[in-house]
Formats: structure tokens, sequence, C-alpha cells
């Protein structure tokens, strides 16, 4: 059953919202069934695949992490652990201080957002650019972002025009073109400006070393190209075995995201710019980064670390499409952050325990998953803890006494024999106050049932 918090959320949702939100998931969910059918004889086979391997990836995961440290290090690579979000902030700031680097400009990265880097280095006195442009129009419009793909799903081209309008990047124009070359504009001189760019990463082959990162506007190249300084933080769940591994996911993941055949700047990045090449970062550093993923692992839903951050769980759900990723009250959204953002919320657990409710239970997000996360039962068992631990969902409806009446063969058949008689009450009557905050945003369907015992009985007799 749906929290009422996102209910609500969802009711003061101005029209155009839902329908940018509603209308980009599924026409992306759809586009996404036509190239996987297209070019893989069996799709499911593919995920299963790719599902098992990142499985295996995080039951071996010391392993993989070791193997993978040792060949950044061969490749020139600095490498830092971070044990929690603080600490990687502190990292990335003391590496910035060190270099003197005032200027940064900043590839789009979900393990930066979770951890609120913008502000920490702003608060330092360091100017941080977003050069996506979705997370560009989120940063100028103090905004945050409300799906891991789509920064902006949640807004149209008239309220970006306005905010380019109001941030003095060009008269009112809402042609896509025109806001996009305004954008390019501005961030050319910023990426040429800078002294280090912060990127994160996809992938990181424990093989070869490689970081993989993925975009489809070539940001993460320009920042880092002028720059003598990469930086790169990365959740230690990131790493595959095998290049040959990241030939699986790379083909699953801009399927699943953006329904491309490839995502189109895939760059391999080896370490530091080599002597024979003209351009780029002289200095490397990864920042791997725990921030309580030990703990999941640790845990009963330890399969979420799977995760490769496509987005295709939130474009295909029925509750993210009326919500949108804002009514999560945390950085990642929709099914995927409704496992995963309790799990990161450690001892503030309860705070966000409501969210696993978020969800029809539809198993649509599991369907469309390209690495198989089962996570319809991960929201049951975050559910069942909720319960275990006393976590009390604010208007949620007391399941009790339905789990009474179900597990009773003889009350069941009397509710069942009087329960039309609701077709005829108004439901203001009802006397549950929290079954009532629920109606205030739902109406209930004609009740037609009561019939199958009756049926049934017939038909024995046949």
């Amino acid at each position: 059953m749906s929290s009422q918090a996102i209910d609500q959320f969802a009711a003061r949702l101005p029209v155009s919202t839902r329908d940018s939100v509603s209308g980009s998931g599924a026409l992306t969910t759809e586009k996404r069934v036509d190239i996987l059918a297209r070019d893989f004889e069996n799709p499911d086979a593919l995920r299963r695949l790719a599902g098992q391997i990142k499985q295996h990836t995080l039951d071996h995961l010391d392993q993989y992490l070791g193997q993978a440290v040792a060949a950044m290090r061969e490749r020139g690579v600095v490498v830092h652990f971070a044990s929690t979000g603080e600490e990687a902030k502190a990292i990335i700031l003391g590496i910035l201080q060190e270099k003197g680097a005032r200027r940064v400009v900043k590839s789009k990265t979900m393990a930066a957002e979770e951890v609120h880097l913008n502000a920490h280095l702003e608060a330092a006195g360091i100017e941080c650019v977003e050069t996506d442009l979705g997370e560009f129009i989120v940063q100028i419009d103090g905004d945050t972002p409300s799906h891991i793909v789509r920064p902006i799903i949640h807004k149209n081209r008239r309220e970006i025009a306005r905010s380019f309008e109001a941030h003095g990047l060009g008269d009112y124009n809402d042609d896509p073109g025109t806001i996009t070359r305004r954008a390019r504009v501005h961030l050319r001189s910023k990426y040429m400006e800078s002294d280090a760019g912060i990127t994160g990463g996809n992938f990181i082959s424990a093989e070869s070393g490689r970081l993989v990162l993925v975009t489809n506007e070539g940001n993460a190249r320009f920042s880092m190209a002028p720059n003598k300084l990469h930086i790169a933080l990365v959740g230690i769940e990131k790493i595959v075995p095998r290049d040959r591994d990241l030939g699986v996911f790379l083909n699953l993941l801009a399927r699943s995201a953006t329904a491309q055949q490839l995502t189109v700047y895939t760059q391999f990045i080896n370490g530091p710019r080599a002597k024979s090449q003209p351009s780029g970062p002289e200095e490397m550093h990864v920042v791997l980064m725990d921030n309580r993923r030990s703990e999941v692992l640790a845990s009963n839903c330890r399969e979420i670390l799977r995760c490769i951050r496509c987005g295709a769980c939130q474009n295909v759900c029925p509750v993210y499409r009326q919500a949108s990723g804002h009514a999560y009250r945390a950085v990642y959204g929709g099914p995927i952050g409704a496992v995963l953002s309790p799990l990161l919320a450690g001892e503030r657990f309860s705070e966000l325990a409501d969210l696993p409710k978020a969800s029809s239970l539809c198993g649509a997000c599991n369907e469309v998953c390209p690495v198989d996360i089962p996570i319809p039962d991960l929201l049951l068992r975050l559910r069942n803890r909720a319960k275990e631990e006393k976590v009390k969902s604010p208007g949620a409806i007391p399941m009790e006494p339905f789990g009474m009446l179900a597990s009773s063969p003889k009350l069941w058949r009397a509710a069942m024999k009087t329960s039309k008689v609701m077709n005829h009450l108004p439901t203001a009557s009802l006397p549950v106050k929290p079954l009532q905050e629920w109606l205030k945003l739902r109406t209930l369907p004609r009740w037609e049932g009561g019939e199958f015992r009756k049926w049934m009985k017939e038909r024995g007799k046949g």
C-alpha cells in the first residue's frame, strides 16, 4: 500500500509535471522493449547473465576490489578508500586544496549527489559547475535531480527556457536546440577555465583497472581534456571482474536507460595521460566509496547492489510516474530508491521505512531490470524489517484486522456475504480514520465479488 506522504506529494504535483514524468517514462519503456527484442534473440537470458555476473562480483567483492586497486595503481592511478560520505568529501576537498584548484567542472555522478559533494566544495570556496545539461539546469535552479538518468524529467522546455532567461543565458526561447547551444557556449568557457575535473564511474574492470564512463553529451571528456587533475568518485559496487564482462553491461545499460544501442560517448580510461598523448590529466585519483554499502552487502537485500543506475525501473513504475523522484525524499527515487535509500540511511532507517510501501508490487521493475534485481522481494523484506523494528508509517491503514479476517475461513465467508453492503455506504462514514485519509486520494471500485464459493459449489454438483 502506498505511503501517505508520496500520495499527498503526487496529488499536489502540477499536471504538467506529472505529464512530463509519465510520458517520458512510458515512451522510454516502450522503446526499450522494442530495441531489446530487435537486437537480441533472448533478452531475458542476457539480463539473467548480467545479474549472475554482478552477484558473483558482490559475493567476492573483497577479492575483486583488491585486484582492481592493484591494476589501477599499476597504471599510475592514486586510489583512496572512503568509509563514509563525509570521508569521501574530505578526501576530494583535500586533493583539490593541495593542488590549489579553485574551479572545478563536474560530470554527472549519482555518487556525488548521494553525499552532496557540490555544497561541500562550494562551502570551502571552490566553484563546482555541473556540465551535464540536466544537472546544470538542476544546479542553476537550486533544484535536485528527480531521476537517475534524466535529472530534469520533471521539467518541460518552457520551464527550462524561463530558468535560462532568469540566469542571464539569453532571452526566453523554448526551442530545445537553442537551449542546448546556449548551455554549450556557457559551459565551454567553464571547461577552459577549470583547474580540475570530477567524474563518477559506471564500471571499473578488476582485470585491467580501466574506469568506464558513459555519457551522451561528451561532457566527461571535456571535463578531463583541459585539466591536469581528474578525480573519480565511485561506489565500491561498480567493480566487474573482466574487460569482456563490460560487453554484457554496456549492451544492456544504454538500451535500458535511453533505448540506445550504445551510449554516444563510451570512455575506457586507463589512467593519467601517457607521454604519447597530446592532452589529458597528468594526475588521476579514484575515490572508492563505501558509505554503508558494506552494511547493505551483509543484509538480506544485498542484490540491490547489482544496480547499474539505468533508471529503467523508474520509467516503468506506475507509482514513480505519478509521483516523480522528489516524492521519495532521498537522492534515489522510484523502485531502486525505495530499496536503496532506506538501506543507505543507516540509523535513520525509520525516516524512510515507508518508501518500500510506495509500490503496487506489480513486478514490472524486476521485469525491466538489466541485472535482474528481484526488487519486489526486497521491498517485502524491508516492509518486514520495518514491522520487526516496530516502525509506524504515518497514515498507513492497520493491516492486523485484515490479517485476522483473512486467516479465519468462517470470518472470511461471512465478510464475503455481507461485503456488497459497501456499495451502498458513503465512504466518509467509514469509522477507521487512516482509511478515511487514504480514501481522500482514491475511489473504491464497485464491489463485484463474493460469488466464487457459490459458483464452485454448484459446479461440484454437476
